[in-house]
């Protein structure tokens, strides 16, 4: 899969795009990911991006020409565009389970007080992480990202490890132990020490039910 960036400040991806299963998914060709600099489509000495809204308001907001310039050069005909924005459908495994099966993804990124309206036309999806306002769309983008490049086959070690995850079957995931089996008085369940497989399997499943009803029943179908 091809995804790129489309910012302002491209070094912010540089440590995480290059750790863990990033980086991985980089290593083994799955993922080609580019950060492209928007201040290269900008016309003027001082590489401006931002401007005065019109109207008045606080902040600075970013233009729309670079933007488009950028769009119309980087585009292909598989290019799947992406902006992140409060006004967007709030991410969930579901979204991020069609985006992997995409060829290209493009994230065009907001800083400042937002973007120009007219920008948003390129979008093919409008993406918010959740109800709150952050500074960089940078860092909105690298969540939506580092949940679609893991369900890339071949980016986990294990195919399961996908399928067990929260989310993925509309629950919450069961409790995972490691060692020490005792801790501080803490046992891990006898069931996961004891070898029997669909003991075990049926544990987690009630597990993930109880753990989801505590902590997220909205997820319940409970009607």
């Amino acid at each position: 899969m091809k995804i790129a960036a489309l910012t302002t400040f491209p070094e912010i991806y540089d440590s995480y795009m290059n750790a863990s299963m990033m980086k991985i998914a980089q290593d083994k060709k799955i993922l080609d990911f580019h950060a492209y600099n928007l201040r290269d489509w900008t016309s003027d000495p001082h590489k401006t991006t931002d401007d005065k809204p019109y109207g008045g308001g606080p902040g600075q907001l970013m233009m729309c020409e670079p933007i488009f310039k950028a769009y119309d050069d980087i585009k292909t005909d598989d290019t799947y565009t992406i902006f992140l924005s409060p006004v967007g459908e709030t991410f969930n495994d579901k979204i991020a389970v069609d985006l992997a099966q995409k060829k290209e993804l493009l994230f065009i990124c907001g800083h400042y007080e937002g973007i120009d309206e007219r920008a948003y036309s390129l979008a093919d999806k409008i993406i918010s992480i959740g109800d709150y306002v952050i500074t960089s769309g940078e860092l909105s983008s690298m969540v939506v990202i580092d949940s679609v490049v893991r369900k890339l086959p071949g980016v986990l070690s294990s195919e399961d490890a996908v399928a067990d995850e929260s989310f993925s079957n509309g629950l919450l995931e069961a409790p995972q132990y490691t060692r020490p089996q005792n801790f501080r008085g803490m046992e891990v369940p006898d069931v996961l020490t004891s070898g029997d497989h669909a003991k075990i399997k049926e544990w987690k499943h009630e597990q993930s039910l109880i753990r989801t009803k505590k902590y997220r029943p909205d997820l319940l179908d409970l009607s």
